[in-house]
């Protein structure tokens, strides 16, 4: 019988990377892939690596301490904000917060500006009374309200919006002015740009779209929030248990938590939030100019006004000529341009480690493929 040998480490390295558009998991740095090849194989000179260190340990002491220090510098807030690093993602969040902090006796209210934000809705009213404050679906949510169309409740326990719409390309130009504690899903742009996140009193972020890979959930909340958290939920899904056992009141996922940590260092050593946010403008205009320019060969489907800039959803107006497109971008090692099937169409997700050469090079395609099937 035949034997197969060992892939050796060298074996396994290659240079060769196609572009991924996908919206998650999606593209993380490349410095930072090459320093975890390192830190699976030895984690700063332990002669263990970090997937095999406890995370009691002094080695991953260190890592969350080094993570969350980054984390505070690019959010720019100071103690008044805990920082965790949890499980069950951005969905898991959508119970967690009603369990928390959504008494019997008050109501919720959510902006509704997409899938994920009306899953978010759905789930807190599973466990209390919700209102909907702004319902973007009769025009398929392709813009996000205005101040003055958020109808809040008399006296919401605090009002849930989604910053950035990764399925339909919409994002709120600045947060929503209300007065009432304010809940954040950003999950698909968290640190693209600068934002006020010590405006909020919950920010939250599912890792796998733009800091790190499927598995953990970046939460910042305010320590006034977290005071006023109900004492009747389990502990596993008590976020002040969780700020008090500094993430670790159970294992952790700590390979993400390391990636992200690793990721925080990249954003800041590249410029901060303000270099990120110059790179991604550039890298979606070339894109939305593409568009735009076609002659109405592509179809934008956000209004120009609220437009994302990590998540650019597209189509042509022929769902035959969008499978021809996918296939010749495919075979133009273009990955993951296919639109969320609520939509249909494309979607390209480009993230802060996004190279603005593969947008160009998704324009020229884009160019090419107008001149020949328009």
């Amino acid at each position: 019988m035949p034997t197969t040998s060992p892939i050796s480490r060298t074996q396994m390295t290659h240079d060769h990377r196609i572009l991924n558009f996908s919206a998650g998991p999606a593209i993380l740095p490349e410095p930072v892939l090459k320093q975890l090849q390192e830190d699976i194989w030895n984690l700063n000179g332990s002669g263990v690596g970090v997937l095999e260190h406890s995370h009691r340990g002094k080695e991953i002491d260190a890592v969350f301490e080094e993570t969350t220090e980054a984390c505070r510098t690019l959010a720019g807030i100071t103690d008044s904000h805990e920082v965790m690093f949890l499980q069950n993602g951005a969905s898991g969040q959508f119970a967690m917060i009603p369990m928390n902090f959504l008494p019997p006796a008050r109501t919720a209210d959510y902006v509704i500006t997409g899938t994920w934000a009306k899953k978010a809705f759905e789930e807190g009213g599973r466990l209390g009374q919700v209102h909907c404050a702004f319902d973007g679906s009769e025009t398929l949510f392709n813009r996000v309200p205005g101040d003055d169309e958020i109808s809040l409740s008399s006296d919401p326990a605090y009002m849930h919006y989604c910053s950035n719409n990764t399925i339909y390309g919409t994002r709120f130009e600045t947060m929503p002015k209300v007065d009432c504690p304010s809940v954040v899903d950003m999950s698909s742009e968290m640190f693209s740009r600068p934002w006020d996140y010590t405006g909020h009193d919950l920010v939250y972020a599912g890792a796998q779209k733009n800091l790190a890979p499927a598995g953990v959930v970046l939460v910042l909340a305010s320590k006034a929030l977290l005071d006023t958290a109900r004492k009747d939920v389990p502990n596993i899904l008590s976020y002040p248990i969780h700020a008090k056992n500094d993430s670790r009141y159970h294992t952790p996922p700590v390979f993400p938590i390391h990636t992200m940590g690793l990721v925080f260092k990249w954003i800041l050593a590249e410029g901060g939030l303000e270099e990120m946010a110059r790179r991604n403008e550039a890298k979606a205009s070339l894109i939305y100019d593409a568009i735009d320019n076609s002659g109405g060969f592509y179809i934008p489907h956000s209004d120009k006004n609220c437009r994302s800039v990590m998540n650019l959803s597209f189509k042509t107006n022929s769902p035959d000529l969008d499978k021809k497109f996918l296939e010749e971008a495919t075979a133009n090692e273009m990955s993951g341009l296919k639109g969320h099937r609520s939509i249909g169409g494309m979607r390209a997700s480009i993230y802060n480690a996004f190279p603005e050469e593969g947008c160009r090079r998704l324009v020229e395609f884009m160019n090419e493929f107008a001149r020949t099937n328009g």
